[in-house]
């Protein structure tokens, strides 16, 4: 039986940081070490300031080296040098790896093709480390605020499936933009929480402040930028993508 005061997957309120919150990676190995060593990181993860970074999800799926991606993050979070919270691409991987039928589009043939030429130990793990990724998390007591695709202050530290469905997905309208990506519904702009809220899943051309929320997706495997925002300081550092990995 769990204890009622043990924290709840999600709540990281006791990590302080100072933390780097990188956005959507989506396979793009040589950008996100590029991106980590602009930020101070060496070779193995580590910074020398014990700073740590927060993936805010989809790192797997339409670009170049999902396992080089993966393998590079599952380290890092070992060494309790990153945390990560699930993307809905983590969330369709992990239904394809375990066997269920889902369509292999948006750029999880990619990941699967690339995986299949792994070890089955390598998938194992990689199965293991993307099934136990959450939602969102609580950070820095209850000042900064990650979910994928965004969060609610109504849903902030809350577990429930409203809770994991708007921070994997958020709530789309329908339609699509003039690159043909989905419109989700922009929840930022009506948010009036006191945590900073960071999150991806659609990409921007450049980060926005909006309502003390920002969206760090800068599109990298389409050929953007892979950026990233150093929390307490408020400053963002990208670096540009080598080409561009998927065509929507």
């Amino acid at each position: 039986m769990v204890s009622s005061d043990e924290p709840l997957p999600h709540d990281l309120r006791h990590e302080t940081g100072p933390f780097d919150v990188i956005g959507d990676v989506h396979g793009c190995h040589v950008e996100l070490v590029h991106l980590l060593r602009e930020l101070g990181y060496s070779t193995d993860g580590v910074h020398p300031d014990g700073r740590k970074v927060v993936f805010v999800g989809d790192l797997v799926d339409r670009g170049p080296d999902t396992p080089g991606v993966l393998r590079l993050a599952m380290a890092m979070v070992a060494a309790g040098n990153a945390v990560s919270v699930r993307g809905n691409h983590e969330e369709k991987l992990v239904r394809a790896l375990k066997g269920h039928a889902v369509q292999l589009n948006h750029g999880l043939e990619q990941s699967m093709e690339q995986l299949a030429r792994e070890t089955p130990e390598f998938r194992a793990e990689a199965l293991a480390f993307c099934d136990s990724l959450v939602p969102h998390f609580v950070l820095d007591g209850g000042r900064l605020v990650i979910a994928h695709a965004g969060l609610p202050e109504s849903y902030h530290g809350r577990e429930s499936a409203r809770t994991r469905s708007l921070a994997l997905w958020g709530v789309s309208t329908g339609r699509h933009d003039s690159r043909g990506f989905p419109v989700r519904y922009p929840w930022a702009r009506d948010y009036r929480g006191a945590a900073m809220v960071l999150y991806g899943h659609t990409p921007v051309e450049e980060p926005e402040w909006v309502n003390g929320t920002l969206c760090l997706d800068t599109g990298c495997v389409f050929g953007g930028r892979l950026t990233a925002l150093r929390y307490p300081e408020r400053e963002i550092v990208s670096v540009p993508a080598r080409r561009a990995w998927y065509r929507q």
